[in-house]
């Protein structure tokens, strides 16, 4: 019943978008119909709830190309303890968006700009570069131009409002504000959680939210440089909720705790629902409990890349943050499609690779690096023959007679993908290739 009341939320988005015929993601505006049908439905109770996704869709299990699961983590919304005016304790300012930021192809008033790609500054009435780093915006430089919204009491409690997208701020006077995600720095995020465990700090499976955070309150330099190794730098807004709301979606519509999800935003449409299951560290740090849920995708984030990847929504607060910052697990995912929609026509659509080529081909062009290749005549000392660029055996006579009739001339070898055995090409030359029955990451 949850799920389906999370799937109404994001019907009411759904259903104000415009239409978009060339709309490239898997589900593209298929989901307007089960949309209208859930609209004239009055459901009450979760077996009319199963019924209604049962009608309406069709299951079609998914995972990234060579792999049987997919990948989740979990996210939350932190209370903060902070001030609106900076004091010896509060120091750490929360910016909001400034006003020399740019992103090609949006206006600088759009509200939520993209969370990944490039962003820039503009140096006099031209020049674009490259915005600030973490580095240098926590070393002050947009301090002072009256884009703070708050104060907190220090850089982690930033970060790991920046890493969870969103954050409830209780105010010394006992009210409470609400920021959100509103736009980036245009540096790609990196986990701090995966320096910890590459520099052998934190062992991989020991890894959570509360393991980061114990570190870095007890390594406060070494916090510094290990926060500045994610150049990346969230701006917020300040948003009217009351402090019994949910926070707000990338897709515009309240979270729905344990029901919605963040999903790559460039593969899923909002509103999508997923069935996932595997086992889940709920209960305690080394409990396996059983998790089959229907989610909903409403949010996404920039460390969400892939089809079976998927940011779990745990709900406020500290005990949702412990729980939300044990996910890091391998699971099973079933995307729900309408069916309205033919997977397999949809399917003919989709870019695949060329066909490899035969042993024959692949024999008369053999693969090569021409970058290695160079370095290694360089390393021996070795000189390019005339007319090259690097040292080349000439091919057999035949062979290259062949090579003539089967291709434009060439000087020196043509890097191809591997060969592939002699199998004869189908007919259409391409395969419709198909899926297997997906900045939260800390």
């Amino acid at each position: 019943m949850q799920a389906y009341k999370a799937f109404r939320f994001s019907c009411k988005s759904i259903s104000q978008q415009q239409s978009s015929s060339a709309d490239g993601r898997a589900l593209g505006t298929s989901l307007r119909e089960p949309c209208r049908a859930a609209k004239a439905l009055d459901i009450t109770d979760g077996a009319r709830a199963r019924a209604f996704f049962e009608e309406h869709f069709l299951p079609l299990r998914i995972s990234r190309l060579g792999e049987e699961a997919g990948f989740v983590t979990g996210y939350y919304e932190p209370v903060i303890d902070g001030s609106q005016t900076q004091t010896d304790v509060y120091n750490v300012p929360v910016y909001r968006r400034p006003s020399n930021l740019f992103v090609r192809g949006f206006n600088q008033a759009a509200v939520g700009l993209p969370n990944k790609g490039q962003v820039f500054r503009k140096i006099g009435r031209r020049k674009l570069v490259p915005y600030y780093d973490r580095a240098e915006i926590e070393d002050g430089a947009i301090a002072g131009r009256g884009l703070e919204i708050c104060w907190l009491k220090d850089q982690t409690d930033l970060l790991f409002a920046q890493i969870q997208g969103s954050a409830r701020v209780r105010l010394q006077d006992g009210s409470t504000i609400r920021i959100n995600y509103d736009a980036h720095n245009g540096y790609p995020y990196t986990p701090v959680g995966r320096i910890l465990i590459d520099r052998g700090i934190i062992p991989k499976d020991q890894m959570s939210m509360q393991k980061i955070r114990e570190w870095m309150d007890q390594n406060p330099d070494g916090a510094q440089e290990l926060r500045r190794q994610n150049r990346s730098y969230v701006f917020f807004r300040e948003v009217a909720l009351s402090d019994k709301d949910e926070p707000v979606g990338a897709q515009g519509v309240p979270l729905t705790p344990g029901r919605s999800i963040a999903v790559d935003r460039s593969l899923h449409v909002y509103g999508t629902p997923f069935f996932i299951e595997g086992e889940l560290p709920i209960e305690s740090e080394q409990s396996r409990t059983p998790f089959h849920r229907l989610m909903v995708a409403q949010d996404t984030g920039s460390a969400i890349t892939g089809p079976a990847r998927a940011d779990i929504y745990y709900g406020t607060g500290s005990d949702a943050g412990r729980v939300s910052g044990r996910f890091r697990h391998n699971m099973h995912f079933v995307m729900l499609v309408p069916k309205s929609l033919d997977p397999v026509a949809r399917g003919r659509k989709m870019p695949v690779p060329d066909p490899r080529p035969s042993e024959k081909i692949a024999k008369l062009f053999p693969q090569v690096d021409p970058l290695k290749d160079r370095s290694k005549d360089l390393t021996s000392g070795a000189k390019p023959t005339e007319g090259s660029a690097a040292s080349t055996p000439k091919p057999a006579a035949g062979a290259a007679e062949s090579a003539r009739n089967l291709a434009p001339s060439v000087n020196g070898k043509v890097p191809l993908p591997e060969a592939r055995p002699g199998v004869k090409p189908g007919r259409g030359g391409r395969r419709g290739g198909r899926s297997h029955p997906h900045q939260h990451e800390p």
